[in-house]
């Protein structure tokens, strides 16, 4: 922490200031039916015709699950949310667009089902793909975006203010994202062949809701008033094709929070859009595993800011008291002017929160599936990137009124404390009401952190009360980042502006617009320009509101974390390059000095793997409790078996699994699910630190539709003794029936 090596501090103080910065970052990174007939639009224009534009096409996925126990989760940053198993694997999935007359002009599109990008991520993916393919990837056309969920592992992000919760930076993590990305990259790069691409979009109503709508309404009335809804129902797909016609997959963008499970699940997941990467791939390739499956279905965050997955609304669950079941109060998101029982509830939530988040997932596949089965209109033109870093720290410039405003270091305002509906916060925090800057004990507090912001910094940050200054705070090293990336990716009328943060949904239309507008005033692309947002991507520079919405500080205008004029600083930069994608352009653009490295100071308090042990009278994968044999389970019942266990942090196992469903066929086992089914979960137990023993229980909730037949599960684990190697074992329950 800021304050000193906790070694040297009495264990009352260490505890103390523990359980205060486990509070203060509730709700750091909460940040967090389909419905009608598709339409084609084009940000303004109608009609959008194309002659059939022939590229060079690749796409590839790979796996990367980090530590699924004893780590901390990315996305709600709670300290008690340390992973105890795994209920689907992450992944990365990678398009790759290539002129088909220049082939090393081309761009890689990265989708990770991540919390958000990070610099040292991409530093390291970027210096592993330039090496091995010097004359096809270069920083400038590698975007990294994540699909913001916030079930995943965490401890990966290079700045420590995201690092505290996960106890320091974790080094397998940012390893596995790091390792199953590049494997990602390197299959659609192997699999690059002549292909075209068509685009179009459709809305999807039940598929998310504006978080905070009393922000929201601070932007002009005129502003909304172009608008139906208070968040963006578009999805938009891009789609991908081989030479003859044939889909090999897509990328569409959709804005909704990937916070469909809450901050009381512990098993590594990959919410909404991961999970309907799986249906619709499931859905095209039923008898291929997970992760072996070669159509790729990319589902990409957009301006998701403000936007949640809680489709039902924010209720009040206060038992005992009269607001107990109420709606949350509005302006605050408040129950008797708390915030802690104030939660968002997802569309299956009388069921569970994996409920939920199938829910949200179909909504997506179903718009997804419409779109892909129909004819699209086609994308021709020329393919063009641009990439430059922008320093944020008082980086002045002219408002289009001629005003001369600037940006800040960054600062977390007192309403980031309070959180959202979607993982609120504690005590006295709470949203859009800063009064808690008057708290005298909090005042204390926040010095003791970071440092105490200077005039200059409080007139910048102004109105928002600054309670943690972290632009300032440097020790051991830096608390967030102070310069992002800025990129933007065009394939002929299309272009994705990759965003390094959350912009909300009024923000994210004006940045649209603004780009949309120059690109057809500089004659770059015509009326039928089409712009796309993309993001948290490449650094996170948490959130970006509107100057309306900021003023009201809310969660999201407290964690814009650059000031008042963040978002205009953004338009007034990607306006800027817009030039660079001109059919005629070369180059790159001057950019600011690129970010430090950070991780080469990271520190870690987590310790590894001491050693395991199977325990008196016991072998690696025994069966504890095992199956039921005496009768047949049907669809719906919950196989469950437990088995004697070793820590999973000794093999990640990268591209395979902790257990497998088999299926006896013509006598001889095959593996029918694995642990990327969302059928099955693993769960690992610690029975003792000291002895070493643990357990683990496999589950699997057999699917309609399930073939009758003879099955057993199987569980594969790697033991690490006190003195030698680490090991794998394989432990098998008894076999059991399914019924027709």
């Amino acid at each position: 922490m800021y304050l000193a090596d906790p070694s040297t501090l009495p264990s009352d103080l260490w505890g103390m200031m523990r359980s205060t910065m486990q509070l203060l970052q509730q709700g750091l990174f909460c940040l967090a039916a389909f419905i009608t007939s598709a339409n084609v639009l084009t940000n303004g224009a109608q009609g959008v015709q194309g002659v059939a534009g022939q590229y060079l096409l690749g796409l590839g996925i790979g796996d990367i699950t980090g530590p699924v126990v004893e780590t901390n989760m990315m996305g709600y940053a709670s300290l008690a949310q340390t992973d105890t198993g795994l209920h689907m694997r992450q992944r990365s999935r990678a398009w790759i667009v290539a002129d088909a007359n220049n082939a090393t002009n081309r761009f890689v599109f990265i989708n990770a089902d991540i919390a958000m990008g990070d610099t040292g991520i991409r530093r390291s993916i970027v210096a592993a793909l330039s090496e091995q393919y010097p004359q096809y990837y270069n920083n400038d056309n590698i975007a990294l975006v994540s699909t913001h969920q916030h079930s995943g592992v965490g401890g990966y992000l290079e700045d420590l203010l995201p690092q505290l919760t996960a106890l320091g930076y974790v080094k397998a993590t940012a390893d596995a994202i790091v390792a199953g990305t590049v494997l990602a990259v390197q299959r659609a790069h192997n699999n690059v062949a002549p292909g075209k691409l068509s685009f179009g979009n459709t809305s999807i109503v039940d598929g998310n809701i504006n978080r905070s709508p009393s922000a929201y309404l601070a932007n002009p009335a005129d502003e909304r008033a172009r608008y139906q809804y208070d968040q963006d129902k578009d999805l938009t797909l891009l789609r991908f094709d081989d030479a003859s016609g044939n889909a090999r997959g897509f990328l569409s963008f959709f804005a909704v929070h990937g916070t469909s499970l809450y901050e009381n699940n512990t098993l590594v997941s990959s919410d909404n859009k991961g999970m309907a990467a799986y249906l619709y791939e499931h859905m095209v390739e039923p008898n291929s595993m997970p992760g072996n499956n070669t159509f790729i279905a990319g589902f990409t965050q957009s301006n998701v800011g403000d936007t949640s997955p809680n489709t039902l609304g924010a209720f009040c669950e206060s038992p005992g008291q009269p607001w107990d079941g109420q709606a949350c109060e509005f302006e605050h998101s408040t129950c008797g002017n708390k915030t802690e029982d104030c939660h968002g509830r997802g569309p299956g939530f009388r069921i569970s929160d994996f409920e939920s988040n199938r829910i949200i997932a179909q909504h997506q596949v179903d718009a997804a599936s419409l779109l892909m089965g129909q004819t699209l209109p086609s994308v021709s033109g020329s393919l063009k990137y641009v990439h430059t870093y922008m320093n944020m720290s008082f980086r002045q410039f002219q408002l289009p009124n001629g005003t001369t405003v600037e940006t800040c270091p960054p600062a977390m305002g007192f309403s980031f404390a309070g959180g959202t509906t979607d993982g609120p916060g504690a005590f006295d925090f709470i949203q859009g009401d800063n009064s808690t800057s008057q708290n005298p004990f909090w005042e204390i507090v926040k010095s003791a952190v970071t440092p105490v912001p200077d005039q200059q910094q409080i007139d910048c940050q102004a109105p928002k009360p600054i309670l943690l200054n972290t632009g300032f705070a440097h020790f051991p090293y830096e608390w967030s980042p102070s310069t992002v990336d800025i990129q933007m990716l065009r394939v002929g009328n299309f272009v994705m502006l990759i965003m390094p943060g959350e912009l909300t949904t009024m923000a994210g239309r004006r940045l649209r617009d603004a780009v949309r507008t120059k690109l057809i005033a500089q004659g770059v692309i015509g009326d039928d320009a089409y712009v796309v947002i993309a993001g948290p991507a490449n650094t996170y520079g948490h959130y970006v509101t509107t100057p309306e919405e900021y003023t009201v500080q809310r969660y999201e205008g407290a964690s814009t974390i650059f000031g008042k004029w963040t978002l205009d600083s953004y338009i007034d930069k990607y306006g800027s390059l817009v030039s660079y994608l001109a059919d005629s352009a070369t180059g790159q653009p001057p950019s600011d000095p690129a970010p430090v490295d950070q991780t080469s100071k990271a520190i870690s308090l987590q310790t590894g793997v001491v050693f395991d042990s199977a325990g008196i009278g016991h072998s690696y994968g025994d069966v504890m409790t095992d199956v039921r044999t005496t009768s047949a389970y049907t669809a719906g019942e919950a196989v469950i078996a437990t088995f004697v266990g070793a820590n999973p942090r000794n093999n990640l196992r990268l591209e395979q699994t902790f257990l497998s469903v088999d299926q006896l066929v013509n006598n001889q086992w095959t593996s029918v699910r694995s642990d990327s089914h969302p059928s099955t979960t693993y769960q690992w137990t610690r029975t003792s630190t000291i002895l070493g023993t643990s357990t683990v229980n496999i589950t699997w909730v057999v699917e309609d539709g399930t073939p009758a037949g003879t099955y057993r599960l199987t569980y594969f684990g790697d033991q690490k003794p006190f003195i030698g190697d680490i090991g794998p074992f394989v432990g098998h329950s008894s076999s059991f029936t399914i019924s027709a």
